[in-house]
């Protein structure tokens, strides 16, 4: 099921996520105590990040119940701007009550199957089930139609045995460790955060009714999927009025 929504710009857009993450948090704890929640990295979650780390929107939040993982991570070192762990750390965990042992990063310190194969093992622990199901797992689009790290024909689209996988992108020379489709599309909720105007391009490939995954990988998502844009990223669609 996908939904998308269509705000003014991204502080809108940004403005709704944290309240949707509130509400969604609040709801899961309730009906059983805990919130589980995969981050991702780019500049409109970061934006996120920062607004739910201001003192009204924190407050509001049960952070001893909620539990933080990421969707994908560069095999950089912790402390580089490119680590999407490091910057979530900087912009919103550092800033908020959350228990460091609630805070899971993708390690960066093992040859890349290493990691995978040990973060894979870390989600099996925690959640103790054969896939994962998380409460939300938060997303991005590329310009080229990738998310997470999920990128054009790479194998990792393939996988349908390992939750976590390392792939190497050779246009930049560098390997990412990823959530594979199994684990994402698992998920009970998948939010979407897309903006700017050259992201319209690739939005409307993404909603048009021919499908070409295996080029545009953001097609594979499935399940209770909801798109958050703003009216610069969704400009080339065409909507009803």
């Amino acid at each position: 099921m996908n939904k998308k929504e269509i705000f003014e710009d991204p502080e809108q857009l940004c403005n709704a996520a944290a309240d949707y993450i509130i509400n969604l948090s609040n709801k899961c704890i309730i009906k059983k105590g805990r919130f589980t929640i995969a981050l991702s990295g780019g500049n409109t979650p970061l934006k996120l990040y920062a607004l739910l780390a201001k003192a009204e929107n924190a407050k509001k939040l049960d952070w001893k119940n909620i539990f933080i993982f990421w969707g994908d991570e560069r095999c950089v070192p912790f402390s580089d701007r490119n680590n999407n762990s490091h910057m979530a750390m900087l912009t919103l965990l550092n800033n908020v009550p959350v228990p460091a042992e609630n805070i899971f990063p993708i390690p960066v310190n093992f040859k890349p199957e290493t990691a995978a194969a040990s973060y894979e093992a870390t989600l099996l622990t925690f959640f103790k089930e054969k896939i994962p199901t998380f409460d939300l797992i938060l997303l991005g689009l590329g310009d080229n139609g990738h998310t997470a790290s999920l990128f054009p024909f790479t194998d990792i689209l393939h996988e349908n045995k390992k939750l976590v996988k390392e792939v190497y992108l050779e246009e930049v020379k560098m390997f990412r460790i990823s959530f594979t489709l199994p684990l994402i599309n698992n998920a009970a909720n998948i939010l979407f955060l897309v903006t700017g105007k050259e992201k319209s391009g690739i939005i409307k490939i993404v909603f048009s009714a021919i499908k070409n995954p295996e080029k545009y990988p953001a097609q594979f998502i499935q399940g209770k999927t909801t798109w958050y844009l703003d009216n610069a990223a969704a400009s080339q669609l065409k909507i009803k009025k």
